[in-house]
């Protein structure tokens, strides 16, 4: 035969969707505005994420020395990278222009906003992470928020 066997890629690979999604950030928070950063990562952890192998549920940025980290943030260890794997716990250098940090550090410092690490995934072959300005619910918002979700799939059932 003879031929070359191209394999299929997947679209999170491509660029097309989220690697990682944080879903229990938009039940928790209000999200004001969103950000995109780069992350600093070992070879390790690109090829684990690749798989889709990690977790953001309990995930933050964080503002140290004028620069920003994501905190928190589960990156599962790559099997084949045994000897030579990252922690998976380590907080990440994110990568943003300096006037897009000092503007955030001037919301961060508002009353009650954090920042919210919402996905990672792949564009153009490196990984990213959407950040939200966020603000956290009360216990009311989330019950008004589950309330308004469940009236919304009623509706759209059919249901009066």
């Amino acid at each position: 035969m003879g031929g070359v066997y191209i394999a299929p890629v997947k679209a999170e690979h491509g660029g097309a969707g989220p690697v990682i999604r944080n879903r229990k950030a938009l039940h928790d928070y209000h999200i004001l505005d969103r950000w995109e950063a780069g992350i600093a990562l070992l070879g390790s952890e690109v090829k684990s994420l690749r798989e889709g192998k990690g977790q953001l549920r309990d995930a933050y940025g964080q503002i140290k020395g004028g620069e920003l980290y994501l905190v928190g943030a589960h990156i599962s260890p790559y099997d084949p990278a045994s000897r030579d794997n990252h922690d998976t716990r380590r907080d990440r250098k994110l990568l943003m222009h300096r006037h897009q940090i000092r503007r955030l550090i001037g919301k961060v410092m508002e009353k009650g906003l954090t920042l919210v690490p919402l996905s990672i995934y792949f564009k153009e072959g490196k990984a990213k992470v959407e950040l939200a300005l966020a603000e956290g619910k009360r216990e009311y918002d989330k019950r008004a928020s589950i309330k308004e979700k469940d009236i919304r799939r009623a509706r759209d059932r059919g249901e009066d």
